[in-house]
């Protein structure tokens, strides 16, 4: 891929950022949808996660080929976490979280959060920020 090729794909939105929220996903509830669930709770249609600490049962994340791969615990501490939040066309709420966790040895493992398959430890304790996009641009 050339520069130019590079340079024609990019998109940039402009916006700004909104509210904050702090918020804690209770134990047994899974990461992606109790993410899911604070949004929804605080009316965030598109957001960013700022920070997060905590702790998972098993981590299951996903892997290039479009496998996943199952971290096993108990007690898989989450290292970095990133994401965002969008809202799709028909309102509902997509989550893309990836991360590295350490697993009880303390091997690192990273990759894209699987939906459904990352449950909460003890406590998981998350930061919001919403973004507030602006108009887009008139062709």
């Amino acid at each position: 891929m050339t520069e130019e090729t590079l340079i024609t794909t990019a998109v940039a939105e402009s916006g700004r950022m909104g509210r904050v929220a702090w918020a804690r996903i209770a134990p047994n509830e899974d990461l992606v949808q109790g993410i899911e669930k604070i949004c929804q709770a605080e009316g965030f249609k598109n957001a960013f996660v700022r920070g997060a600490l905590g702790s998972l049962v098993d981590a299951c994340l996903g892997t290039p080929d479009g496998h996943w791969r199952q971290v096993e615990g108990p007690g898989v501490e989450i290292v970095s976490l990133s994401g965002e939040v969008r809202s799709g066309s028909d309102g509902a709420l997509q989550v893309q979280l990836s991360g590295v966790v350490a697993d009880t040895q303390g091997m690192l493992h990273g990759g894209p959060f699987v939906v459904g398959a990352n449950l909460v430890l003890m406590t998981f304790e998350v930061t919001l920020e919403e973004w507030l996009p602006g108009q887009p641009p008139a062709c």
